[in-house]
């Protein structure tokens, strides 16, 4: 049966269900992700809450969905766009198809598509609404995305994971497992919080460290608590992670801006102004600092993408505080970036013992 992508642009696609037609048009915006593998991660990322997301490479779900690379316990993308999503998986790991596991969460999967078509549109016109459709032309859905998706993917509750010499709390604004994974294998305590978490409420649990995740949506839909971000990040060695890095430029000063069709993929380019090297990156937001914005702010910056020279991160003047825009967990994507979370727990080793003093 066919499908139709509808843009917001007044175009149209069509394509094949690969999964069960969906009861109600999905509507969201549209994106496209470039990696080759990663599809399952991405599927999972929190940061894609209510997006539509294109898939570059044409073959997707040929290694079928396993038990270890999900990102969180169910997929946050609207919809899934494909050339081809419908092929025999082969992986000795897999325990279903993409198609299977998209129907068991109700994910539309539309195949057949025109991948490269859509992506050109994106490319030209930036990331746009689309909605997922039955229908020939456009009609107005009765789905629609709610305003501010962080207290979508949050947590509501505070967990505990690993129990090492350092105790880092990590902020929950959408965070991705393999976060949390890779500060519990480098020998860290783990107390994960919900995005809303007051100062006074993490200073009870003496951290060593704070580290602000990544997550969806605009950055400046999070400025009611942007004060008790910057009280946090003052007061303890703090990394943050894509929306973190963002969260950290408005708390200090700064400003953000939306690219015109933003970063998705595993193969960004980002050179460390610092120690003069250039790594390839696991990257997926859609939102920068605003460079001409932190002239008169104490940050400076530290990682700059090598393509379109947009901010990747930054570290503060005076304060212990290194920001990422990419991913440094690195999954989907090259692992070289991990060298961030290193130095990130070199800081807090060296303030660890020193008595906190709280903003």
């Amino acid at each position: 049966m066919e499908g139709y992508i509808h843009l917001e642009n007044g175009e149209s696609f069509t394509g094949k269900w690969l999964t069960t037609t969906p009861k109600e048009n999905i509507s969201g915006e549209i994106v496209f992700f470039t990696g080759m593998t990663g599809y399952q991660e991405v599927l999972t990322d929190p940061s894609y809450k209510n997006q539509i997301v294109v898939f570059t490479y044409p073959l997707i779900g040929n290694y079928g969905i396993n038990k270890e690379d999900f990102e969180s316990c169910k997929p946050h993308v609207a919809g899934v766009i494909v050339h081809r999503g419908d092929m025999l998986h082969s992986h000795y790991s897999a325990d279903m198809s993409l198609v299977d596991y998209l129907k068991k969460w109700n994910v539309p999967l539309l195949g057949n598509v025109d991948t490269r078509a859509i992506v050109k549109r994106i490319r030209t016109n930036g990331s746009m609404l689309a909605q997922i459709s039955t229908d020939v032309v456009f009609k107005e859905s009765t789905q629609c995305c709610e305003n501010i998706p962080v207290p979508l993917v949050s947590q509501k509750q505070i967990s505990v994971h690993g129990n090492g010499r350092f105790h880092i709390v990590l902020m929950d604004f959408g965070y991705k497992k393999s976060i949390l994974t890779y500060l519990v294998d480098k020998g860290c305590k783990v107390t994960v919080v919900p995005y809303n978490t007051s100062f006074e409420e993490v200073k009870k649990w003496n951290p060593d460290g704070i580290l602000l995740s990544n997550g969806p949506g605009d950055p400046v839909q999070m400025l009611p608590y942007i004060d008790n971000i910057k009280q946090i990040a003052s007061s303890f060695p703090t990394l943050g992670i894509c929306l973190g890095n963002q969260l950290i430029a408005l708390a200090f000063g700064g400003k953000t801006k939306k690219l015109l069709f933003g970063h998705r993929g595993a193969n960004q380019p980002v050179a460390d102004l610092v120690n003069n090297t250039v790594f390839m990156t696991s990257q997926n937001h859609s939102y920068v600092v605003d460079e001409e914005s932190l002239k008169e702010t104490d940050l400076t910056i530290r990682f700059k993408q090598v393509n379109d020279g947009s901010i990747e991160g930054l570290q503060h003047n005076t304060l212990p505080i290194i920001t990422a825009q990419f991913h440094p967990e690195a999954n989907p994507g090259p692992a070289e970036s991990s060298v961030i979370f290193d130095e990130f727990l070199q800081v807090v080793n060296s303030y660890s013992g020193r008595e906190k003093i709280y903003a």
